[in-house]
């Protein structure tokens, strides 16, 4: 143990002669090194940040049912499952596509239309200059880099903005064509108990009532007196056993249909609500606001690492040098 330490310090006091004897060549690379990237971070474009800053809902629906969404209302913020849906509806092409050309960044981000990589480069750029983050209080943060500092609060909150915008169009793509089933099925069962109390109506137009009165008819038959009454309430009687059994069952298919169309006007009301109404889909914690300051290059970090860097990479590289030059003399 006492051996492998004093070789250990054996092998870092090596390290410090042979730094020391080259410390010309070290210190002349690393100054320029240093030069040349105080140079080179003052050339660099800068770019300012700005920040949106929003939480997913839990519900995005006016519920006309007891049991859906019983653990959500439109005031609760949404949770994990939430978040990440609302992330990958902020990566989405659908607000890639209307941010480029509503703000023209091709032009921005200085791509050539001409050139054949331009959509590989613009998706480089995009991803570069835009983030969404989602952090573990369960809120996106949305992030926009630019180089006019303008710019870059209003692509944060223009992102925003078209959370609800896309969110909405992705939900009616689905909804429109349930509330138009539900309209064709609400038609027909509407049609069917029209024909069904239209065909009641001709009946009772010709005499025929319900089972509850056709007792009536007899006892108004025995009590009457006159020939034409009791030919009268005959014929009724008659009508009603001819087409008393008919009756009956058309009533009895009317108040079932009342019965369906009653329970089914909930389905109706939710699918109606869910096409036609745009919902907000975030709360905006914060918006984005312009950048007064810029957030990159940070000339410090970029000097100090190309000067340690330069650094260290002339250390190894000397002594690669004199390993190899104790190889040649070992041949």
């Amino acid at each position: 143990m006492e051996q492998n330490e004093t070789h250990l310090e054996e092998e870092r006091q090596n390290l410090l002669v042979f730094i020391w004897k080259n410390r010309r060549i070290i210190l002349m690379v690393t100054a320029i090194a240093a030069i040349i990237s105080l140079v080179v971070s003052f050339f660099l474009t800068p770019l300012y940040r700005s920040q949106a800053v929003v939480f997913p809902a839990a519900t995005s629906t006016v519920s006309f049912s007891e049991q859906r969404n019983a653990k959500a209302s439109s005031m609760d913020f949404g949770e994990e499952e939430q978040a990440e849906q609302l992330v990958q509806i902020l990566k989405s092409s659908k607000i890639r596509n209307i941010l480029i050309e509503r703000f023209d960044l091709f032009k921005n981000y200085d791509i050539d239309l001409s050139d054949v990589n331009k959509n590989f480069k613009l998706n480089k750029a995009y991803n570069n200059h835009i983030q969404f983050n989602r952090t573990r209080y369960g809120s996106i943060e949305i992030d926009v880099l630019d180089k006019n500092p303008e710019l870059a609060a209003t692509i944060a909150n223009k992102i925003v903005d078209l959370i609800d915008t896309v969110k909405n169009e992705m939900v009616q793509e689905r909804t429109i064509p349930a509330f138009e089933i539900n309209q064709r099925k609400r038609g027909m069962l509407e049609s069917q108990m029209k024909k069904l109390q239209a065909e009641m109506d001709s009946l009772s137009v010709n005499g025929v009532v319900p089972t509850e009165s056709r007792a009536n008819l007899y006892q108004a038959y025995n009590d009457a007196s006159a020939a034409k009454d009791k030919a009268f309430f005959q014929n009724q009687i008659d009508v009603n056993l001819q087409f008393g059994a008919k009756f009956d069952g058309l009533q009895m298919l009317r108040d079932e249909m009342i019965v369906k169309l009653a329970k089914f006007e909930d389905s109706y009301e939710q699918a109606e609500s869910d096409a036609n109404t745009l919902f907000n889909h975030k709360f905006i914690v914060e918006s984005a606001v312009i950048a007064d300051k810029k957030d990159r290059p940070k000339k410090a970090i970029i000097i100090l690492m190309a000067t340690f860097g330069a650094f260290f990479f002339m250390v190894f590289a000397l002594l690669l040098r004199e390993r190899f030059k104790e190889l040649k003399r070992i041949a």
